[in-house]
């Protein structure tokens, strides 16, 4: 039976392109295969970022915190549907997206984004005579999704990196 089918038989008609999996997911037409919705990774997920959507498989919500990428739930996962196939691979390729309801891109001083990411993925360089626009440097950006939560308007989703405008 075709992923798209069984999508349909358990009450969802097309993926959703903003749910994203735990980090070291399989690729998701595997993942719903493999992952039994026992819940084991959302148990061991420390700062607790990773939740049941309908349908019962875990999805990151950034708005709780951020990935530490401790690895604890690819260590729950019995069924293998979060693998680390090595020390070395990347979690996953989401990176921050910056929205046009940036406070800062609207003239506003707003550093916040910058002040958390502990990776300097976002900065701010001063302008003479106005107000520091973000810079976002995605070789930096990790996704561990530290700056959304934090943004006062809400300007800033993870998005994965092959999914993004080029």
């Amino acid at each position: 039976m075709s992923t798209s089918r069984r999508g349909f038989l358990r009450g969802r008609f097309r993926a959703d392109p903003d749910m994203l999996r735990p980090p070291w997911a399989v690729p998701e037409g595997v993942f719903e295969d493999v992952c039994t919705r026992c819940g084991d990774c959302l148990k061991a997920c420390p700062p607790a970022i990773l939740v049941a959507a309908p349908g019962g498989y875990p999805v990151v919500d950034f708005s709780r915190g951020e990935c530490s990428f401790c690895g604890d739930c690819v260590a729950a996962c019995k069924a293998e549907a979060l693998r680390r196939a090595d020390a070395a691979a990347a979690p996953w390729q989401l990176r921050a997206v910056i929205g046009d309801a940036c406070l800062a891109r609207r003239g506003v001083e707003c550093r916040v984004c910058g002040e958390v990411c502990g990776v300097a993925a976002i900065r701010f360089r001063p302008t003479l005579g106005g107000v520091a626009p973000p810079l976002f440097d995605a070789a930096r950006c990790t996704g561990c999704g530290g700056c959304q939560a934090p943004c006062p308007t809400g300007a800033i989703a993870m998005k994965n990196e092959v999914e993004m405008p080029a």
